[in-house]
């Protein structure tokens, strides 16, 4: 790599970056993961900014150099980037709701030194994980974390795997980092009074509530084109063992593979099979369908199209903690599969982060709740589900966290298929960065109205 200006930036390079040739670079290894070590580095900056540096890159000198010249009032800048066999790799804008620990920056980033200077005063001083994402907290409270437009990186190694990284935060292995990270954002929704404390008194006259249904509870299904899956899902419904009433409404949306003659294939008058009137309807559009048809019980529980429940006793495991706990919503712990049902990973996805003293704090950090989701129908019909595809079900577990009290199971009750029809399947980065930007924006909306409550 040739030699660039670096007469007005200091270089931090991570320690696990292992083949950079700096050899005209004044650059420094830190641990990113420690608080010390970062308020160290900027402590003795002496320059306007600093290259920040996560992994092995190129950098183009001319454009970093031109960013440097143009941008002034920020506190971090970072930019999309490309890898060695030109794939791009697109990256979310930095907003309000960009809070989640895991916000991709891409490989490095670009450092006010000045706002640094500021933000290491308020760093927490015995982080040793999660140093970084307190930095950058802290740094979005002095100024504007923003993205660029050029790309002046090239990553020189591989991606991780999505469905490796998205998961990582349930993986018993990352507990400490998980800890510390739930720490400094509990800090930073105080600075910023977005906290909001717990919330563990029981619904209002919950017990009528629930006596005033027919039904106790109905299994909600939307599904379009799951022809190889939807009668396993209904199976795994029926097959359940409860000392109460239950049914399943399946919201078939125009599908048109052969699912809906799968549907009627099966004689039980516990299947009520709806058909939307208008083509309009997303996911959560179905959702809505299910939780506001008369036939709808006492809790809407969720079981997606390819999933199903892990054993016979899951509905009445659901019901019990309702009951027990008299809450507004009960979530519980799944399992990833392949189609045969054979475990993908070593873990249940179990999301321990969900407290009953943080819970609903901490949900706006990670990207999702558990499954399945179970709501008390009056509650959820109140709230009503936003008509998309894609986080719809997360959205609505922020509002009504807000509001009710959450109670978990950390049982595995639900296996969640991974397979080559299935949504999730093979994302793209571009859609990948395109369901986090809509999950930023869920989250942005929910800050704004706990800042106010």
């Amino acid at each position: 790599m040739s030699a660039m200006d670096i007469s007005n930036l200091n270089i931090a390079i991570s320690n696990s970056c292992n083949d950079l040739k700096y050899d005209n670079l004044e650059a420094k290894k830190i641990n990113f993961s420690s608080t010390k070590d970062i308020i160290t580095f900027f402590e003795e900056s002496n320059k306007d900014f600093s290259l920040l540096i996560f992994e092995n890159i190129l950098i183009n000198e001319l454009v970093l150099s031109k960013i440097l010249s143009s941008e002034h009032d920020f506190s971090i800048l970072y930019s999309e980037y490309y890898d060695n066999v030109k794939k791009f790799f697109p990256l979310c804008d930095y907003t309000l709701g960009s809070v989640r620990d895991d916000f991709d920056f891409g490989k490095c980033m670009i450092v006010n030194n000045q706002k640094a200077k500021q933000a290491i005063k308020n760093l927490s001083k015995d982080i040793s994980h999660a140093g970084l994402y307190d930095f950058r907290l802290q740094m979005s409270l002095i100024g504007q974390i923003k993205k660029v437009s050029e790309f002046y990186t090239l990553y020189k190694g591989d991606e991780k795997d999505f469905e490796t990284s998205h998961f990582a935060y349930c993986d018993p292995l990352n507990q400490n980092y998980q800890k510390e990270a739930e720490k400094v954002f509990t800090k930073f929704l105080k600075q910023t009074n977005a906290y909001i404390s717990p919330i563990n008194d029981s619904i209002k006259d919950f017990d009528n509530i629930v006596n005033s249904f027919e039904t106790r509870i109905s299994v909600i299904i939307p599904v379009k084109n799951r022809k190889k899956t939807i009668k396993d899902a209904i199976n795994s419904v029926l097959s359940q063992k409860t000392d109460f009433k239950f049914n399943v409404i399946v919201v078939d949306n125009f599908s048109t593979d052969g699912t809906t003659k799968e549907i009627e294939s099966i004689k039980d008058s516990r299947i009520i099979h709806v058909i939307p009137n208008e083509t309009t309807l997303q996911i959560g559009g179905c959702w809505n369908l299910g939780i506001n048809n008369p036939n709808c019980g006492a809790f809407a529980v969720q079981l997606d199209s390819d999933d199903v429940y892990s054993n016979q006793n899951v509905l009445q495991k659901i019901n019990d903690t309702f009951i027990n706990e008299k809450c507004g919503v009960v979530i519980g712990s799944y399992r990833l599969t392949d189609f045969e049902m054979n475990p993908l990973n070593d873990f249940i996805i179990n999301h321990k982060e969900y407290t009953k003293e943080n819970g609903a704090n901490n949900a706006l950090r990670v990207n999702g709740f558990g499954a399945p989701r179970c709501f008390l129908t009056p509650l959820v019909r109140k709230e009503q589900f936003k008509n998309f595809s894609y986080g719809e079900d997360y959205d609505i577990c922020l509002r009504l966290s807000r509001q009710y009290k959450v109670a978990r199971i950390f049982d595995c009750i639900y296996l969640c298929r991974r397979w080559q029809g299935n949504s999730d399947a093979n994302l793209s980065a571009e859609q990948i960065t395109k369901n986090n930007t809509l999950k930023d924006s869920f989250r942005t909306s929910e800050i704004k109205v706990r800042k106010i409550k």
